[in-house]
């Protein structure tokens, strides 16, 4: 008898406890509304190199690394590839739609070693800062090879200085 309210106790618990992360995220996405979806890749746009594997880390409101985006997808961690074309970088994510960081929106590229739900060794993780319509939002990726995330950024920032 003393096992079986145990367990009812500690399930009752992890059931209570999943239902408010359930009531947070979906508070989080209707307060995050007005957040616009983003682009779709689109046909005619090349890419500029290979494309690098890695993690999709998350989308956060600049400067606010630990304030996730929830809406469209975007704050969801997936495995996927960089990709930078043209026309801006590309996040071929697995799983999930696709999504285009236009060109004309990327403010700046840089590294850094965490954002939400993610820490690593320092430069880590592709951080780049673009707007999102009218919000200003950091996407991170993390590549699987540590050699490609310099050789990244580099592509990203002469993409931007050609943009100027």
């Amino acid at each position: 008898m003393d096992t079986t309210v145990g367990t009812l106790i500690v399930a009752a618990v992890i059931l209570l406890v999943i239902v408010a992360i359930a009531w947070g995220w979906s508070r989080r996405k209707q307060a995050q509304s007005e957040v616009v979806t983003p682009p779709k890749p689109h046909m005619g746009i090349k890419a500029v190199g290979e494309p690098v594997e890695g993690s999709y880390v998350s989308t956060t409101k600049a400067g606010h690394p630990l304030e996730r985006v929830a809406v469209h997808g975007l704050g969801i961690r997936t495995t996927g590839e960089l990709v930078v074309t043209d026309g801006g970088v590309i996040m071929d994510l697995a799983g999930r739609e696709d999504f285009l960081i236009p060109r004309r929106d990327i403010v700046s590229v840089d590294t850094t070693n965490g954002m939400i739900g993610k820490f690593v060794e320092r430069g880590g993780i592709i951080r780049i800062t673009w707007h999102l319509g009218d919000t200003l939002v950091d996407t991170g990726f993390r590549a699987r090879y540590a050699a490609s995330t310099t050789p990244t950024v580099d592509r990203i920032r002469e993409m931007i200085e050609e943009a100027q």
